[in-house]
């Protein structure tokens, strides 16, 4: 199989990552078969728009190519045309980098990005550089962390970087930046420093910025017991963009409430109350309603878009607590929404009622049946890795059923997969791998 290492050097795989959740809007002129961004390229739904992708592999089954990673990390990448995109930090030398590799066989075109000296907090097993990018085929934002917010063209030529100043959470970040029109919209956070960011895409330079909501002191909802008196808190997911009443809203889900923003000017339009302090996850969206999800024994909730400043009482369509841990985002389809938890069981509820359809445990073929990746949905299939680099294919119906388990060898993962072309790509801690039942 062809391939070039990035690196010789390896770490043993960590053995659990930060959930690194978000979505990007459908793009101006996005071919089909891209995945531009995490979460491919329709922007709140987590969906690919093809019905070729492979449902049987292995290690070397169906593997077309696999490129050795020098350094563990939880990005997805993106893929547009001929070029596929990966952030990835290299400890070595102390650098935050964007990775462009040559779809076909897999080798890297190029490696871009900053050194970074300066002591920066994380959690052990959520690396740096767990955003991942974004692109509209013309360039490529990638968001460092302290290091910054960097745009390449599709050449690796820097077109512009933000200084953003340092992000300091003893977890890190997670939340990945999205294209909106001539925006390039990021949430900053968690941490003391949080906030809304627009930048113009052409330039860098900032549109508005928009501050999180104050967290209200009152009894926790979650089931988190931290250091601190009151626990940790923060958000980790993206922001996602939702049509709604015939405008666009951006939706992100912060630590109490979930809020919608007018995305060209940053103006508020509405919020609502019921989310836990602690939320991995973002948002999803469908048939016109908004779900967001908590971690931690949180909170899940679902509100009706388009309404107009606290739309709690009027919006919220319904609300449970102490749910099932949720790192990664989940997807929704005819009127059903479905979930892997981080333990590894999966469940299915009803859009609009959140009454519970099933719940059940996915067989696995590696040691660790947890899961913090997010679903892809692919017709009436639902594809989903664990953290021993399997993928478990279940069909998207109220009554549940397996489709396929398939492994790679048990390497940890914690990434979500891209789908492009009828292809899938896979990100472990090891290896990225193109996952293909098509001859060349």
């Amino acid at each position: 199989m062809p391939g070039m290492p990035l690196r010789n050097s390896r770490r043993d795989a960590l053995a659990v990552a930060l959930a690194v959740t978000g979505w990007v809007w459908a793009l101006d002129g996005a071919k089909g078969g891209n995945w531009p961004s995490w979460r491919g390229a329709s922007g709140d739904d987590g969906v690919a728009r093809e019905s070729d992708l492979p449902l049987d592999w292995n290690a070397t089954r169906n593997i077309r190519w696999k490129v050795a990673l020098p350094d563990p990390g939880n990005s997805t990448p993106i893929v547009w045309g001929n070029h596929i995109f990966l952030t990835q930090a290299v400890a070595s030398d102390q650098r935050r980098t964007l990775i462009c590799l040559d779809r076909k066989e897999g080798r890297v075109l190029w490696q871009k990005g900053p050194v970074w000296t300066r002591e920066e907090r994380s959690h052990a097993t959520n690396p740096f550089c767990s955003a991942s990018p974004v692109t509209d085929g013309e360039r490529v934002v990638a968001w460092f962390g302290s290091a910054g917010l960097y745009a390449y063209d599709l050449e690796g030529k820097e077109l512009w970087q933000r200084d953003l100043g340092i992000q300091d959470h003893e977890w890190g970040y997670g939340s990945s930046p999205i294209l909106y029109k001539d925006l390039c919209i990021l949430f900053f956070g968690p941490g003391e420093r949080q906030f809304l960011l627009a930048v113009d895409k052409r330039t860098g330079k900032s549109v508005w910025q928009k501050e999180p909501p104050a967290i209200e002191a009152r009894p926790r909802t979650d089931g988190f017991r931290g250091r601190e008196s009151n626990g940790i808190v923060g958000a980790f997911g993206s922001p996602i963009l939702v049509q709604a009443g015939g405008r666009d809203e951006l939706v992100m889900s912060f630590p109490q409430r979930l809020c919608a923003y007018d995305p060209m000017s940053g103006q508020e339009l509405w919020s609502c109350d019921g989310m836990n302090e602690l939320i991995y996850t973002s948002a999803i969206a469908g048939d016109g309603l908004v779900v967001g999800m908590g971690g931690f024994m949180g909170t899940a909730m679902a509100v009706k878009a388009g309404g107009d400043g606290d739309v709690t009482d009027t919006h919220r369509l319904w609300r449970q607590e102490r749910t099932k841990n949720r790192i990664g985002s989940g997807v929704i389809h005819d009127g059903h929404i479905y979930i892997l938890n981080s333990d590894g069981i999966a469940e299915c509820f009803e859009l609009r009622t959140g009454t519970r359809v099933w719940d059940e445990r996915l067989p696995v073929l590696g040691p660790k049946s947890e899961s913090w990746s997010c679903m892809t949905l692919a017709g009436d299939r639902i594809y989903v890795p664990n953290q021993s680099g399997d993928v478990v294919v279940l069909k998207a119906s109220p009554t549940f059923e397996v489709l396929g388990v398939n492994g790679v060898g048990n390497e940890l993962t914690n990434a979500s997969l891209a789908a492009s072309d009828g292809e899938l790509f896979l990100r472990t801690h090891q290896h990225l791998y193109c996952i293909s039942i098509k001859g060349d």
